[in-house]
């Protein structure tokens, strides 16, 4: 591996210190790709927890501008940067922080043509998005195209955070087989977020990213991980793989 150079050491400095992490771990970030898509609540500080710690290509895809009315919540973006591209905005917000990082736009919707060619340099995928479609779409991507993938979700005070080993762990599929009728479930502008939870949250898939990367500790596989801000409360749910799933059975 490339040895690290004066900057880097300065600027990694407090993570390169800590026990079975060390230049070795650094350098390991500095190689990976990781892909997120969506560059909102959840997108915001993962991307940026991410940058920072040097993951060295962070790829973004999202297909929004920014408006006023995200600025309570996604901390990438600005009022400078009103009506730009999440994923320019985005893309500026963490080379301000870290210029090493390459970071990759993708100003686009998802589907199923085009996501097998997105995802497939990427080593991790992180499902940052807010809407039902996409999360199944990665899902079954990412299991096809043997993609580690780290689902989450937000909706007023409570969060969810999950990660998918492929052939190896309980899928998002396991979780919630089907996709639930649009009109039962309450859309974020209407049930409302509190911008921390999401904060948490995105900050707790960063971790799962670079958890995985350096291979530390134990992931969220198998379970789910639910946040209640106002109980302050964290607890895990088992999730058995299912035999009979149709992604991953």
């Amino acid at each position: 591996m490339t040895e690290l150079n004066n900057q880097q050491l300065i600027r990694y400095n407090r993570q390169i210190v800590l026990p079975d992490f060390g230049q070795s771990g650094q350098q390991k970030l500095l190689k990976a790709k990781v892909l997120i898509i969506g560059a909102g609540g959840l997108g915001s500080p993962c991307a940026l927890y991410l940058g920072c710690a040097g993951i060295g290509t962070i790829g973004l895809a999202d297909p929004d501008t920014v408006s006023l009315e995200n600025l309570q919540r996604q901390i990438l973006h600005s009022e400078e940067t009103l009506n730009k591209p999440k994923v320019e905005s985005a893309h500026s917000a963490i080379n301000s922080l870290n210029p090493d990082i390459k970071v990759i736009p993708y100003n686009l919707y998802l589907d199923s043509d085009n996501i097998a060619d997105i995802i497939k340099d990427y080593e991790v995928v992180v499902d940052c998005s807010d809407n039902f479609p996409t999360r199944y779409l990665l899902n079954d991507a990412c299991l096809a195209g043997q993609k580690v993938f780290c689902h989450a979700g937000v909706l007023r005070y409570d969060g969810q955070v999950m990660t998918i080993l492929p052939g190896k762990s309980a899928c998002y599929r396991c979780l919630f087989p089907e996709e639930p009728e649009i009109n039962l479930m309450p859309a974020p502008a209407e049930a409302g977020i509190l911008g921390a939870v999401a904060g948490v949250i995105g900050s707790i898939q960063a971790t799962e990213v670079i958890k995985y990367i350096l291979g530390l500790g134990d992931l969220l596989t198998n379970r789910l991980l639910i946040y209640n801000a106002l109980g302050m409360d964290f607890r895990c749910v088992p999730v058995p793989r299912n035999p009979q799933c149709r992604s991953c059975g």
